[in-house]
C-alpha cells in the first residue's frame, strides 16, 4: 500500500487529522534538511512535503521564495531533493514523502527517468502546481503505473472543474484555502467552509487544506472538516528565524529543537 494511503487510514482509525509540514529542501543545506525532517517526525508530522527550490515559482509566496533563493545558492537540484527522502528513510524515518515541484525540472530529467528516481528514493506522492489536469496525461499515466500518487490542487475558483479534478486524483485532494500565493493569513475568505464541503462531497479521498495555515487555532478549526492540514510558510519562516543557530555547529541542536517545538504546538 502507498504510504500516504496507509497514513490516512491509520489516522482515520485514530480519529486524527494529518499534520503535513512543507519545507524547502536545501535551506540552509541538504544535511540540515535531513535533520529537520527527523525533527518534524518527532514533533508529530504525519506526511512531509519536500519542496524543490525553483527560481520562477507560480504558487510560492515571499517566505518560500526567499527560502528557495537561499537553497539555490547551494546549487540544489531536484535529484538532491529526492535523495533527502531516501537518506531519511535509511536513517529510520517512517514518513510518507511528497515531492512538491514545478514541471520544468521534471521535464528536464525526462518522465521515465524521473519516475525511476521517485521510486528509487521512496517518494510516495507528487504535487506539481503548474501542471493542469488538461495537460497531465503522460505523467498521470506513469504515476498510476508506478503507484505514485499525483495529488491535485483545487482552489475556490476551480468551480465546475472540481468534479473533473477530483475524479482523477489519488492520495488526497489538496484544497487551496484562498486566492493568491502561499503565506500566513489571519483570515480566510467567507465561503471557505462551503468550498471545502463541496470538495468533500465530490470525492471519497481524504481532503487537506493548505496555503495560509500558521497557528494551532487554525489547525484545530480546519481539522473539524478536513482530513489533513498543510503548514508551509509558517514552518519555513521558523527555519529562517533560527538560521544563525542552524549554521553553527555549537548551536545547531538548539535551532533544531526550536523547529521541533514550533511544529509540536501545531499538533491537535
Amino acid at each position: 500500500m502507498n504510504r500516504i494511503d496507509a497514513a490516512f487510514q491509520s489516522l482515520k482509525e485514530q480519529n486524527r487529522t494529518a499534520l503535513i509540514p512543507f519545507i524547502t529542501v536545501g535551506d540552509p543545506d541538504v544535511e540540515t534538511t535531513v535533520a529537520i525532517v527527523h525533527e518534524l517526525e518527532a514533533a508529530g508530522a504525519d506526511i512531509v512535503e519536500l519542496g524543490v527550490p525553483y527560481s520562477d515559482p507560480l504558487a510560492d509566496g515571499p517566505v518560500i521564495q526567499s527560502s528557495s533563493q537561499r537553497a539555490l545558492q547551494n546549487r540544489i537540484t531536484i535529484v538532491d531533493c529526492m535523495r533527502v527522502a531516501k537518506t531519511c528513510r535509511e536513517q529510520g524515518s517512517k514518513l510518507p514523502f511528497i515531492l512538491f515541484t514545478y514541471y520544468n525540472p521534471v521535464l528536464q530529467l525526462g518522465l521515465e527517468h524521473f519516475f525511476d528516481l521517485v521510486l528509487e528514493n521512496e517518494i510516495s506522492g507528487l504535487i506539481i502546481p503548474d501542471l493542469p489536469i488538461e495537460e497531465h496525461g503522460p505523467l498521470k499515466e506513469l504515476s498510476v503505473k508506478h503507484s505514485i500518487h499525483l495529488i491535485p490542487l483545487v482552489a475556490p475558483t476551480s468551480n465546475e472543474r472540481i468534479a473533473r479534478i477530483v475524479s482523477e486524483a489519488a492520495g488526497f485532494i489538496y484544497c487551496v484555502s484562498s486566492l493568491g500565493v502561499t503565506g500566513t493569513r489571519s483570515q480566510f475568505f467567507e465561503g471557505i467552509n462551503d468550498f471545502l464541503q463541496t470538495v468533500k462531497n465530490s470525492t471519497t479521498l481524504p481532503i487537506a487544506i493548505g496555503f495560509g495555515i500558521s497557528s494551532r487555532e487554525q489547525v484545530d478549526r480546519f481539522s473539524e472538516i478536513c482530513d489533513g492540514v498543510v503548514v508551509g510558510s509558517a514552518i519555513v519562516k521558523q527555519i529562517e528565524k533560527v538560521l544563525p543557530e542552524l549554521k553553527s555547529e555549537s548551536t545547531r541542536e538548539q535551532g533544531l529543537l526550536q523547529i521541533r517545538e514550533f511544529v509540536s504546538q501545531l499538533r491537535n
